[in-house]
């Protein structure tokens, strides 16, 4: 009976474990050099924790995503100091959901934080975005005191910085994952910041009624131009110039399905419970799924 007790109790609390999302922590003393110039944090593979990106010239600092709230923002803040003893710094997001953004708020007020118009809309119309409050109270101790900075400057589709001997274009395709998603690309070391734009070994993250598959291989299209050697993605591990031929692909692949079972005279739920399962299969190492995106090309197929 005791047995039974003790492997009852553990039981539960693996579930509970299982139940709980782990707390979203940029770690320390993780930072590994990408390139010259360029230094990430990785995600660690833990929800809610963006892959953070750091880039140094001999002027100044860019900081791209600074996690989730004053706590994290402070983290990476402490990251970038054991890289540079620059003061002269600039902090950009790939997008406006909150463990992108909402670390800013640690950050100096002589940190100048650029945006892109539509990401700048979108905080205005959506506000705080996820909001990881409300899924635990760790992360809800997170979010305390956590708001979006007020823009320094405001770009349309392209805004290049001279960080000292090294230029960063900071770009907007159009929307994607979300209507003001941003990717960051560092000339001379090839490293692109792709946000969700470009991910490794994931189901690209549409957003229902928002997100476009023609736009997003457009966007695609265009981040291809820029002949990447290396990619880091909003979340999960890293990878070289080909994930953007592997994700066009994907979509391109995805786009052809939906419309044939389209012309057969399939419903919208059909399609999208029939190619969630088909690339399950034909993608089985990716996470996620492909039903969202498969929605999205269904309303676009003629």
């Amino acid at each position: 009976m005791q047995l039974f007790s003790n492997l009852f109790f553990v039981g539960v609390a693996i579930l509970l474990q299982q139940a709980t999302p782990a707390t979203p922590l940029v770690r320390e003393n993780a930072t590994v050099k990408v390139s010259e110039h360029v230094y990430a944090i990785p995600d660690g593979n833990v929800g809610g924790v963006p892959n953070v990106g750091i880039i140094v010239g001999s002027k100044a600092i860019l900081v791209v995503d600074t996690g989730l709230g004053p706590r994290n923002g402070e983290a990476v803040l402490r990251e970038v100091r054991k890289v540079s003893s620059n003061t002269d710094m600039f902090i950009v997001a790939t997008h406006f959901h909150s463990e992108h953004t909402l670390g800013e708020s640690a950050f100096p007020a002589s940190a100048k934080v650029i945006r892109a118009k539509a990401l700048q809309k979108d905080i205005d119309e959506f506000g705080v975005q996820p909001n990881f409050a409300t899924r635990s109270p760790a992360m809800a101790e997170l979010m305390k005191d956590a708001m979006f900075r007020r823009a320094d400057e405001i770009f349309d589709t392209e805004k290049v910085l001279d960080l000292g001997g090294v230029r960063v274009r900071l770009l907007w395709y159009g929307g994607t994952h979300t209507n003001g998603d941003t990717l960051i690309f560092v000339e001379g070391d090839n490293v692109l910041f792709a946000g969700d734009v470009i991910m490794n070994k994931r189901f690209l993250a549409f957003n229902a009624g928002r997100s476009s598959v023609q736009a997003w291989i457009r966007s695609l299209e265009e981040a291809a131009r820029l002949r990447p050697t290396r990619i880091v993605p909003a979340h999960g591990e890293m990878g070289d110039g080909s994930l953007i031929e592997t994700d066009r692909n994907y979509l391109q692949t995805l786009q052809t399905r939906v419309r044939e079972l389209k012309r057969e005279g399939k419903t919208v739920d059909q399609v999208a419970e029939t190619v969630t399962a088909e690339f399950r299969a034909k993608y089985p190492d990716w996470t996620g799924n492909a039903g969202a995106a498969a929605r999205g090309a269904y309303n676009e197929a003629n």
